[in-house]
């Protein structure tokens, strides 16, 4: 049986874009996703980075809610030692009233930015992400009915039960959302390293929580669909340019198209778009059959995919054409 598909939205800013366009372009993306009935979207925590400008789930996730009416809204995901569990359990209670059954919390613990940002933007203490499992456990008491300091109600946020999910590119993900019996999702759409040692792991040391007796693994992966292999293929290769372009610029390197080319083909660039390697590619046809092989590799309850295209007509026909042709 093939796996619902959901979608991650980076908010891309493109070259000579305002904020405000590319926000406009991610309700697009969201209502066209609607139409199409995927599962759910997700938008992403990132700091200090020019061309991704979901810094703020929360305040993203309400603006496309409003514009939006049945489909699943979440962070993928929240950075959460970036911020008190407290503010977050408010900021996604809030969520939850003013969106009854659409929000999704996923979690993760990474900083999401540079370590100037980190440490003097944001500052965010050096040692807090080996505090995440118990700041998750936190975030969860005060989403339920029992506040974890006497006295003090996270309003709203009490007893909404948002759903919890933890995100992870590693093992440290996969063991705790096991311990914690909680859903888990394996971002392999960037980090394709430990995909099938996270998701086995997770499945065979899992431990029934009430709410969720059985494990629920989420996988993410790429995908380029187009209207013929040709199309896909210079889709691909467009992706890749601007993926290399993309990492080199938060370096401070700026590339002439000639010297793009030359990191592209290089053993660095190589490694640049192996980030990608898990992506369905081609037609309709060969982009099914390359995810029904990957949701029983990742052994996935549900594929979050990022749809790899150059244009913002490319993404939405590549997302057309994974509707149709994964429904079929």
């Amino acid at each position: 049986m093939n796996a619902p598909l959901s979608l991650i939205d980076f908010c891309t800013r493109y070259p000579d874009e305002t904020v405000g366009q590319a926000m406009e372009r991610s309700v697009a993306f969201a209502q066209k996703a609607e139409a199409l009935n995927y599962e759910r979207i997700w938008y992403s925590e990132h700091h200090n980075m020019s061309s991704i400008v979901s810094s703020s789930p929360a305040v993203l996730i309400s603006h496309i809610g409003a514009k939006t009416e049945r489909i699943r809204l979440g962070s993928g995901g929240v950075m959460l030692p970036n911020h008190s569990p407290y503010v977050i359990a408010e900021q996604f209670g809030m969520l939850e009233e003013l969106y009854p059954g659409r929000i999704d919390l996923g979690l993760g613990r990474a900083p999401g930015t540079d370590q100037q940002t980190l440490g003097r933007a944001l500052r965010r203490d050096p040692n807090s992400a080996e505090r995440f499992p118990d700041d998750v456990l936190e975030l969860q008491a005060w989403l339920s009915n029992q506040s974890p300091l006497p006295g003090v109600t996270a309003v709203p946020g009490y007893n909404t039960n948002v759903p919890l999910i933890i995100l992870g590119s590693s093992m440290f993900g996969a063991s705790l959302a096991a311990k914690l019996g909680l859903p888990y999702s394996f971002a392999s759409h960037f980090a394709p390293q430990h995909l099938e040692q996270a998701t086995t792991y997770y499945r065979e040391n899992y431990q029934p929580s009430e709410r969720y007796p059985e494990p629920y693994c989420i996988a993410a992966v790429n995908v380029t669909a187009a209207d013929s292999e040709d199309e896909a293929l210079e889709q691909t290769k467009v992706v890749h340019r601007n993926r290399v372009r993309a990492f080199m610029g938060r370096r401070g390197t700026v590339l002439s198209d000639d010297q793009l080319d030359e990191v592209v083909n290089s053993y660095q660039g190589r490694q640049i778009t192996d980030m990608l390697r898990y992506t369905a590619k081609g037609t309709g046809e060969q982009v099914a059959e390359y995810l029904e092989a990957f949701q029983k590799l990742a052994k996935a309850d549900e594929l979050m995919i990022s749809l790899q295209s150059g244009s913002t007509e490319a993404t939405m026909r590549n997302m057309e054409i994974l509707a149709e042709a994964w429904g079929k």
